[in-house]
C-alpha cells in the first residue's frame, strides 16, 4: 500500500473522531454542570418543600388541590399575601420541581438532562428554561461555550458536506446508469430532503406528540424552532416536572438535536451550491460574459480565485 492510499485511508475515520470528540466534550460538560449545580439544586428543592409545608400550615383555607390548581395557572383563590404563593409556585417551576404531591424530585440537574443543556449551549440554541444559579457553573459555562460553539460550528460544518459528498456519490452513480444528470440530481435532492424531512420533522412530532401531550401543531412549531437555533423556550421538551419520562427520552433528545442540525447544514450547503448557481446563470444571461468566462463559470471557479489568478498575471515578471 502506498503513501497516498494510507492518507486517504486515515481520512475515512477522521469524522467519527472528531464526532467522538464532540459528543465526549458535552458530556463531560455535562457532567461538571450536575456536579456544580446538582447539590445547589438538592438544596433550594428542599428549601421549596419546606416553604410549601409552611405555606399549606399557615393558610388552611389552602389545601394539597388548592396548591395544585395554582400551580396549573388557576387564580381562583382570594387571599391577603398571594405574593408568597405565587413566588413559590414560580421557585418551583424554576429548578423543576412538582407541586404535585408530597413527593420529591430531581429537579432539572439530572445528568441527563444536564447533559442536554450542555449540548442546547454549544448548539446556541438556549431555551431559557434552565440556567446555572452558582458563580462557578455561571463561569464555567462561559469558557464551555467559548471552546465548544466553535467546535460544534466545525463539527456540523464536517458532518454536513460529508452528507452532500455522499449524496453526490449517488448522484454520479445514478448518472452512470441513466444517462440523465439533470433528472437524477433533482430526484437524488429530492429524496434527500424528504427523508430528512421525515426524520427530523414528521417522526419527531409523533414523539413529542405521546410524550408531551402537545398537538401536532405545537410539535412541528417546537422542531422547527430548536433545529433552526432560535429557541424561544415556551416549549421545551423533556422539562415537564409533573411528567415521568423514560430514560432514552433524553438520548434521543441530544441525538435529535444534532443529526437535525448537521442535516440543517446540509439544507444550507445545498442553498449556497443553489445561489451561486443562479447566480452564474444570471451572469451568463445579463453579464455578457465571453464563452470563455461562461465554460471557466460552469466548471464551478470560484469567482474570488479568478481575482486572484488575474492579479497574478498582471504583475511585473521577476528580474533575476
Amino acid at each position: 500500500m502506498g503513501i497516498k492510499e494510507m492518507l486517504n485511508w486515515a481520512r475515512v475515520p477522521s469524522i467519527l473522531l472528531l464526532g467522538m470528540v464532540y459528543v465526549t466534550y458535552v458530556l463531560i460538560g455535562g457532567v461538571i454542570f450536575w456536579k456544580l449545580e446538582g447539590d445547589l439544586g438538592e438544596k433550594d428543592i428542599n428549601r421549596l418543600l419546606l416553604n410549601k409545608k409552611k405555606l399549606l400550615t399557615r393558610y388552611t383555607c389552602l389545601n394539597q388541590e388548592g396548591l395544585e390548581r395554582v400551580a396549573e395557572g388557576d387564580h381562583w383563590i382570594n387571599m391577603g399575601n398571594t405574593i408568597q404563593l405565587l413566588k413559590v409556585v414560580q421557585a418551583a417551576s424554576k429548578v423543576g420541581l412538582s407541586l404535585k404531591g408530597n413527593q420529591t424530585a430531581d429537579g432539572f440537574w439530572k445528568f441527563t438532562s444536564s447533559a442536554v443543556f450542555a449540548a442546547t449551549v454549544v448548539t446556541t440554541i438556549g431555551y431559557g428554561n434552565m440556567s446555572p444559579s452558582s458563580t462557578a457553573g455561571q463561569i464555567f459555562c462561559v469558557f464551555f461555550a467559548l471552546f465548544g460553539i466553535p467546535l460544534n460550528l466545525v463539527v456540523l460544518n464536517r458532518v454536513g458536506k460529508y452528507i452532500l459528498a455522499i449524496e453526490r456519490n449517488v448522484s454520479d452513480f445514478l448518472e452512470g446508469k441513466t444517462k440523465r444528470r439533470k433528472c437524477t440530481r433533482f430526484f437524488v435532492h429530492l429524496v434527500s430532503y424528504l427523508c430528512g424531512a421525515v426524520l427530523f420533522f414528521v417522526m419527531p412530532m409523533i414523539v413529542f406528540q405521546l410524550q408531551e401531550g402537545w398537538t401536532f401543531s405545537q410539535a412541528i412549531y417546537y422542531c422547527f424552532i430548536t433545529l433552526s437555533t432560535i429557541g424561544f423556550g415556551d416549549f421545551v421538551a423533556d422539562s415537564n416536572p409533573d411528567k415521568v419520562y423514560p430514560d432514552w427520552y433524553s438520548v434521543l433528545m441530544a441525538s435529535w438535536i444534532f443529526f437535525g442540525l448537521a442535516w440543517l447544514a446540509l439544507l444550507i450547503n445545498h442553498s449556497i451550491d443553489i445561489l451561486e448557481r443562479l447566480n452564474t446563470h444570471c451572469r451568463m444571461r445579463w453579464g455578457g460574459q465571453k464563452p470563455e468566462e461562461e465554460s471557466g463559470s460552469a466548471e464551478g471557479e470560484n469567482p474570488d480565485t479568478q481575482v486572484e489568478e488575474e492579479d497574478e498575471n498582471k504583475k511585473p515578471p521577476i528580474i533575476q
